[in-house]
């Protein structure tokens, strides 16, 4: 996983999204097919829009209060937030390209 990819938490999650960039959150589990074939994917656009896109990472598994909040109900489940209020969401996996036209039409 990238290191521009912060594992958020329950606990963290509140602070975790308090920024001026967009943030990208993916909701994953470790047993999720879709998930690890997402995963690179959300590495590779945390890299490509650094300094205008953040990107967190939750296990469903382990944070299932922050899951609950955004009604996440199948995962993958990519959000995005902007100034913590959800603008947009993906539910399943999708190509790159596809994300990158969504991040771009948020930004």
């Amino acid at each position: 996983m990238s290191e521009l990819v912060i594992q958020a938490t329950d606990k963290s999650f509140d602070n975790d999204i308090k920024t001026g960039e967009l943030v990208l959150v993916d909701f994953w589990a470790e047993w999720c097919g879709p998930c690890r074939a997402v995963s690179p994917v959300i590495d590779e656009l945390a890299g490509e829009y650094k300094g205008k896109l953040k990107v967190l990472k939750v296990n469903v598994d382990d944070n299932q209060n922050t899951a609950m909040k955004f009604q996440v109900m199948s995962i993958p489940t990519i959000l995005f937030l902007k100034n913590g209020q959800e603008v947009d969401k993906v539910v399943g996996a999708m190509p790159k390209s596809s994300f990158k036209n969504k991040i771009d039409a948020l930004l």
